[in-house]
């Protein structure tokens, strides 16, 4: 454990966070899938990678940076993104610059990345490093895997065979090509609390299926692999939106067929179809999203004409993000690896109650924190931390005569006061049964430590309980 002076330190500096964090948040949002390019052909990733900054982490450091070096220099974040296996060269990676949007979040993007037919990997991911443009690392942050596929499944794909197919509450995104132009494509997007087709950014929609009798603001939620011919909800998963129950229908040369319920693989061109409505259709106008009203066709019932803005291209996406506070640090050393929590498991009881954080990019010099209590934390391997759990005193004297649960935020802290923050927390719950009546603030008896040390005793045995906030 860290010895007593450093940690008042760290702990006065760990409630000052907690009272007011100043988080960094680096979001890197990409396809599930990437598409080989032959020869002298480069295709592109679609949609291409991107990146968000966000938290008010951001300013404080730069305005910390700013006071150290006086001049702009300190004020701006670049990065370069590649793939995993491009080595340190920065010739072989694409420059990002940020751009301050209205939310006030960084954003840049990747368009310029494809993997050549020379690299025979089945996955691979991207790598994104990130510097103040005074020269300062900031550190180097790893997309999730990426699939790599030849050309888009033509066959009927089967569901035993579910490497490409589409889930029901995974994450998509869609956009369109007029007459195949890559300089023509747009994607699905939300601006202002409405749905556009942007050239520049797009977002990731959450696609549940949804049963048929379903209303647009209340709809039942199905597991499931997405067919064609259900009934699926939109979900924008930045900002909450929906579209309207919309029936996914499968497009095969600008016709819509009405007749097909295979399942639906990755980067197919789908369109979708207002439930309800008298063949109108998802469509893009320019960067509108609009209805267009499709065309029977009268030697075929089972299709309809489109026309080329109803045509979207679907395709899984993934987003990975990095959480961390520098206010504390007192070290020039990059942030990275990001320690990333996945879950969390408890065992024993009493005195010995131990925690095991499972997750990603652990090492020996973190501490897991519950809330501002440093416990004694032991590195298993990069994906596995054990802990001791605090005694609930830690958290002071009050905690004899609380009726309530404590619920504090578990933090990882890196020996140099780096905090990388998580969505979990733990939480202490009393055994009622074991909880004084009306003595509790008056007439303690003399024996009072006796009886508090059972109650403490039944306390921490078998009332631990983890949640983790969405």
């Amino acid at each position: 454990r860290s010895n007593p002076y450093q940690t008042n330190l760290l702990r006065d500096g760990v409630r000052r966070y907690l009272q007011l964090p100043a988080d960094q948040t680096v979001l890197i949002l990409h396809a599930k899938v990437a598409q080989k390019s032959y020869g002298n052909e480069k295709r592109f990733f679609c949609p291409p990678p991107c990146v968000y900054l966000s938290g008010p982490g951001w300013k404080l450091k730069q305005e910390q940076i700013k006071a150290r070096d006086p001049g702009e220099a300190g004020f701006r974040v670049c990065g370069y993104m590649g793939l995993d296996s491009m080595g340190s060269s920065l010739m072989e990676t694409q420059k990002l610059s940020f751009e301050e949007q209205p939310d006030a979040k960084g954003f840049g993007c990747a368009k310029a990345l494809y993997i050549s037919d020379t690299d025979k990997r089945k996955h691979f991911r991207l790598v994104l490093k990130l510097f103040f443009s005074n020269g300062q690392e900031i550190g180097t942050f790893h997309s999730k895997l990426i699939k790599v596929i030849s050309k888009p499944s033509q066959k009927k794909q089967s569901l035993k065979n579910t490497d490409l197919c589409i889930s029901s509450g995974s994450k998509v995104s869609l956009f369109n090509r007029l007459r195949s132009q890559t300089i023509s494509t747009r994607y699905l997007s939300v601006e202002g609390g409405a749905f556009v087709a942007s050239a520049r950014q797009w977002a990731a929609f959450t696609l549940h299926l949804a049963d048929e009798p379903c209303l647009r603001s209340e709809f039942p939620l199905r597991e499931g692999y997405i067919r064609y011919g259900s009934v699926v909800q939109l979900v924008c998963t930045a900002s909450g939106i929906t579209l309207p129950p919309l029936i996914i229908r499968k497009v095969t040369k600008q016709y819509a067929m009405l007749d097909v319920d295979e399942p639906i693989s990755q980067l197919h061109k789908c369109a979708f179809q207002f439930q309800g409505s008298d063949r109108m259709y998802l469509c893009l106008s320019t960067e509108k999203v609009i209805q267009f009203q499709a065309s029977p066709c009268p030697k075929e019932a089972n299709r309809e004409l489109l026309n080329d803005g109803s045509c979207w291209t679907i395709i899984g996406t993934e987003t990975v993000e990095y959480t961390f506070s520098e206010s504390l640090a007192c070290a020039r050393e990059p942030v990275s690896p990001v320690p990333l929590i996945v879950s969390l498991q408890l065992t024993g009881g009493g005195d010995v109650a131990m925690l095991e954080v499972q997750g990603e990019y652990f090492h020996a010099h973190l501490k897991v924190w519950f809330g501002d209590v440093e416990a004694e934390t032991m590195y298993r391997s990069p994906k596995s931390l054990v802990c001791v759990v605090p005694d609930v005193s830690a958290f002071g004297n009050d905690w004899r005569w609380l009726r309530y649960p404590i619920t504090v935020p578990l933090l990882l802290v890196r020996d140099d006061g780096l905090i990388y923050s998580s969505s979990f927390t733990f939480t202490y719950t009393p055994e009622q049964n074991f909880i004084p009546g009306q003595q509790v603030l008056s007439d303690i008896p003399q024996d009072s430590d006796k009886l508090l040390d059972s109650i403490h005793q039944e306390f921490t045995r078998t009332n631990f309980h983890l949640f983790m906030q969405s």
